[in-house]
């Protein structure tokens, strides 16, 4: 790949989605005020899409205002439940009461990914996976926290799929890259398509 391509993530599984399928690129990390960003939008009604969408394009172009030169591309992640934007668990408690909320019931993960080049948007994506999540006991969830809040403190609705959070759920509909936080395949084609990756 000629251009640099910078991931705009703090997240370690986009990097290594990044790596595994051999794309070079290095990382900075965007700092932005996500909270108040989302809170803004959901004051105007925005939609879980447009909030995913939004937050990765401003990720990519504060990157970009130091990187003109380079393709960044920025990335955000929302849970939908029931037209609610669920967010990254505050405590474990938190995570407890979000995975009680979707036990039984069927929410979608929406993972936006925007590309910047010179600070303008040039590409974007939004995937889009439906889970249905089983019901499970008080005990079994709380016990599931516990054991694993380290590792899901920084994951939308206090799970993660790749690990034992996939336990908690009967059926998924769609890409499992999009599970991840990253419309890998439509974004590697269209760098492909681009030229910055062979083909």
């Amino acid at each position: 790949m000629s251009q640099t391509l910078i991931l705009a993530s703090a997240s370690p599984v986009r990097t290594e989605m990044l790596q595994r399928a051999n794309v070079p690129h290095e990382v900075s990390v965007a700092r932005i005020d996500e909270e108040t960003i989302k809170a803004a939008l959901l004051a105007e009604d925005a939609s879980p899409r447009d909030i995913a969408d939004t937050l990765a394009e401003m990720k990519a172009r504060k990157v970009s205002d130091r990187n003109p030169e380079a393709l960044v591309l920025g990335c955000d992640q929302v849970l939908d439940h029931r037209g609610q934007l669920l967010s990254k668990p505050a405590s474990p408690e938190h995570a407890v009461a979000q995975i009680k909320s979707l036990a039984g019931d069927r929410h979608s993960l929406l993972s936006a990914a925007v590309i910047v080049e010179g600070g303008k948007p040039i590409w974007r994506h939004v995937g889009q996976v439906r889970l249905r999540m089983r019901e499970a006991s008080d005990i079994y969830i709380e016990d599931y926290v516990t054991r694993n809040w380290d590792s899901i403190r920084q994951s939308v609705g206090g799970y993660k799929l790749e690990e034992e959070g996939v336990r908690l759920f009967s059926s998924i509909e769609g890409d499992y890259f999009n599970v991840l936080g990253l419309p890998l395949l439509e974004l590697l084609n269209y760098l492909t398509l681009r030229g910055n990756l062979p083909a």
